[in-house]
């Protein structure tokens, strides 16, 4: 799908399979730093700002901004840090399915280096405290898309959350391992690809998981041996190099679009939230991502994780990628 085709994909884009988000919503504090911390030092940051974040809350504000209607499972606590956020959600017109009172939401701080990269340090909070009690509020109807992160699949409760997961019917989970994928035990992760989700991972995630496969010779080689292992599709994401894709259809690379990178947080999670609106709309697997691809520039383009664009400042970007 070239910038024209995906134009006008982008005024038809209407949803036809349920979405279900489920995840963490935090506060990010976001700070510039010259360099990263080492053991016993005392570095001065010039703080950027403080955002509701968290990969679950980005992926939700994505497809809020793309037109697509979600069920929001973000457990909302009681306290200072889920004060601020149950307030952003009702202003941003999101709400989520799951409350509690049982502690309240968790915190990070992101520290920024010049070239964009940036470093996390967190606490969950009641993000990943999951209760069969709050997963039973959810309806999720067959042929939903389930998007989860590794944050929460990897946590104490990861098993709850695989447990309910395996019991829901004909429901497609969309799963972004994170750095978390080499903490999950095998047996877990088994029992995860058994059922058959969408996985999207980062470079190094990928390294991790050619490892994990004894694999070598980049990541079309990986894509290969992923497809025969688990017979699941698998997203590469290569930054500023575009996107792999394999699935049992197809295989390829979705292209780059330009962006000036201010920072990356939230760039996973606004590919992740792209391409499932590409999904949930009934597009291939390759344009999806292309979609995400698109979404991701965005976003790296400005400060923090919660600007995804809306339709119109999308197409509108996409306009002057082709000037």
């Amino acid at each position: 799908m070239n910038v024209d085709e995906l134009i006008g994909a982008l005024d038809q884009l209407t949803a036809r399979r349920p979405v279900t988000v489920l995840g963490a919503v935090v506060i990010d504090v976001i700070a510039d730093a010259y360099a990263l911390p080492w053991r016993g030092c005392d570095i001065e940051l010039k703080q950027q700002g403080v955002n509701v974040g968290g990969c679950a809350f980005n992926v939700a504000l994505a497809l809020k901004r793309l037109g697509v209607d979600t069920q929001n499972a973000l457990p909302l606590g009681q306290g200072v840090w889920a004060d601020i956020i149950r307030n952003s959600l009702t202003k941003r017109g999101m709400h989520s399915a799951i409350e509690t009172d049982e502690g309240d939401n968790g915190w990070c701080l992101a520290l920024v280096e010049p070239d964009g990269e940036r470093t996390f340090m967190s606490f969950s909070g009641v993000g990943n405290q999951w209760r069969e009690a709050w997963l039973a509020k959810l309806s999720v109807p067959p042929q939903s898309l389930m998007y989860l992160a590794g944050y929460q699949l990897a946590s104490p409760r990861g098993d709850v959350l695989v447990s309910w997961l395996e019991a829901l019917s004909q429901v497609t989970p969309f799963i972004d391992f994170g750095p978390r994928i080499a903490d999950l035990p095998d047996g877990l992760m088994s029992r995860i690809m058994a059922l058959k989700p969408i996985v999207s991972l980062n470079r190094q995630e990928a390294d991790i998981a050619a490892r994990s496969l004894g694999i070598s010779g980049g990541v079309q080689a990986l894509g290969e041996a992923w497809l025969a292992r688990y017979g699941s599709p698998l997203i590469v994401r290569q930054d500023s190099e575009g996107a792999w894709f394999f699935d049992v259809e197809s295989q390829g690379r979705a292209a780059p679009f330009s962006a000036a990178v201010v920072d990356t947080i939230g760039a996973g999670d606004s590919h992740a939230g792209g391409t499932l609106a590409g999904l949930a709309a009934g597009w291939p697997l390759s344009d999806a991502v292309t979609l995400g691809n698109a979404v991701a520039s965005f976003v790296v383009s400005r400060r923090g994780g919660d600007c995804a664009p809306t339709l119109e400042e999308l197409k509108l970007r996409l306009a002057n990628e082709r000037i």
